[in-house]
């Protein structure tokens, strides 16, 4: 059963001629280094988005220590608090992904993909100095805003730049390098955190480490093309095929800067979709089904990939052990894609993502019952390899099942509900650490996680060997 036997996101009675060649030639170009590479510096991008999200549960003890927030609160919606620097992340993403997706449609992947990135920079560095709760939430919500729209980009310039065939490989190995951050952020955070070099707080540090290498950008920026599919859907079909071409080359074909082939009959003009009609048909069962999914998934994810060393040291590790154990489950985050990446193609990605958040359940629930530290950091692992898995499995599916005109705003639409679960997840993570433990934590995950399965299993559509807007 599925949701979409229309195939929404692959027709589009509106594509012109031009776009659909420029699909089929895209779905039949054989994987290159070119096309890898284009992957790894997208990828490279992303990894300050990751650095970004993984530093809110990493320097948590560190906000603690410095006085700036506690732990816990006595209020639900309490702003002294951790959970409020989590949310405050969250909901910056939120805004980025629920009402800025649309840029990445209008301007380009590529101009959107350095500038949400630059925005993302500048807040984080004037975050870093703040000595106030209030001043520390309001840049944090900013940073989050420029995450937001990154993240949104960045997939769907993947998405469009890789054949069907290989775009699951493709998501696992871009998260894969994007999940470098995580090990990154860990080290820094165990070796900051506790200390204060030259004066200022280590929690300071790991921020200003992080906006600094993000400059990166703008050499990656250089080498990357704009998206071939979006150039012809927004009236510059010269350019659209150059780049094509470039691609194809790249690949070892001729690489034609021109159709092929002249179109049979004369296309409509492509209609102008607004974001209401994003909840009308056809697109509204995808767009149902996918809000569902992120809603729930965030618990799954944020739920313990923020929580990490607060939940060690609930279960009375020290906030050192407690760093050093989340450092070494850090590793995890980019070796499990890698892994993945063996059977990312070979079945539909709604299994993959059923399977993982099962097995998130089992790993999740046996985490909250065991104190040994071998066996702490062992669950740590492969919760975070069940994670890192649906991870790349849903980034790739939630932007194929809908058409270039609005993938990045759909994609951000329903994404956008992830970024909002996992800000209310801060307040509530909080709270059930404080009213049941950990063994409360879990049990929410866990509910969150059936959800997904459910959801997936029964109307997941089918996305294999799939072209873009063919």
């Amino acid at each position: 059963m599925s949701v979409v036997g229309i195939d929404t996101g692959f027709e589009l009675g509106t594509a012109s001629s031009g776009v659909d060649e420029i699909s089929r030639r895209l779905e039949a170009m054989p994987a290159s280094g070119y096309v890898w590479r284009l992957v790894i510096l997208l990828s490279l991008g992303g990894c300050f988005e990751i650095y970004d999200l993984f530093l809110t549960g990493y320097i948590a003890p560190g906000l603690s220590r410095s006085g700036l927030l506690s732990k816990t609160t006595q209020a639900f919606f309490g702003f002294s608090g951790i959970g409020a620097f989590v949310a405050a992340t969250f909901a910056g993403l939120f805004v980025g992904t629920f009402f800025l997706g649309f840029l990445a449609d209008r301007f380009g992947r590529r101009a959107i993909f350095t500038s949400a990135l630059l925005g993302y920079t500048a807040a984080s560095v004037i975050m870093a100095c703040q000595t106030t709760s209030e001043g520390l939430l309001f840049w944090r919500f900013l940073a989050g805003i420029g995450i937001g729209v990154e993240v949104i980009t960045i997939d769907a310039y993947i998405t469009e730049l890789v054949p069907s065939r290989m775009r699951g490989r493709a998501f696992a190995v871009n998260q894969s390098i994007m999940f470098v951050a995580v090990p990154v952020v860990a080290f820094l955070a165990w070796w900051l955190v506790p200390l204060t070099p030259y004066g200022i707080d280590g929690w300071r540090w790991v921020v200003l480490i992080g906006a600094a290498a993000s400059m990166i950008i703008w050499v990656v920026r250089l080498c990357v093309p704009e998206s071939p599919l979006w150039l012809a859907r927004h009236g510059r079909p010269e350019d659209a095929f150059r780049i094509l071409a470039t691609l194809e080359a790249a690949a070892g074909g001729k690489g034609s800067p021109r159709p092929l082939m002249p179109p049979a009959r004369p296309a409509p003009p492509a209609a102008n979709i607004s974001f209401a009609d994003l909840f009308r048909p056809p697109y509204l069962p995808l767009v149902l089904l996918f809000m569902v999914f992120n809603l729930c998934q965030a618990f799954g994810f944020y739920g313990f990939a923020n929580w990490v060393p607060t939940l060690l040291v609930e279960k009375g590790v020290t906030v050192t052990k407690s760093l050093q154990y989340s450092f070494i489950v850090a590793f995890a985050y980019p070796i499990a894609p890698l892994l993945a990446a063996s059977f990312a193609d070979r079945f539909e990605r709604r299994w993959i993502i059923a399977a993982a958040c099962a097995a998130i359940i089992v790993f999740g629930m046996a985490f909250a019952q065991l104190t040994t530290p071998a066996l702490l950091i062992s669950c740590g692992v492969m919760l975070t390899a069940c994670n890192t898995t649906m991870s790349y499995a849903y980034h790739a599916y939630q932007t194929e099942v809908f058409p270039t005109q609005v993938r990045a705003r759909a994609s951000g639409l329903v994404y956008s509900m992830s970024r909002l679960s996992a800000m209310f997840s801060g307040f509530i993570v909080a709270y059930m650490l404080k009213e049941a433990g950990v063994t409360g934590v879990f049990g929410l995950i866990t509910a969150a996680m059936l959800i997904v399965v459910i959801a997936m299993a029964l109307f997941g559509p089918n996305v294999r060997g799939r072209p873009l807007d063919a």
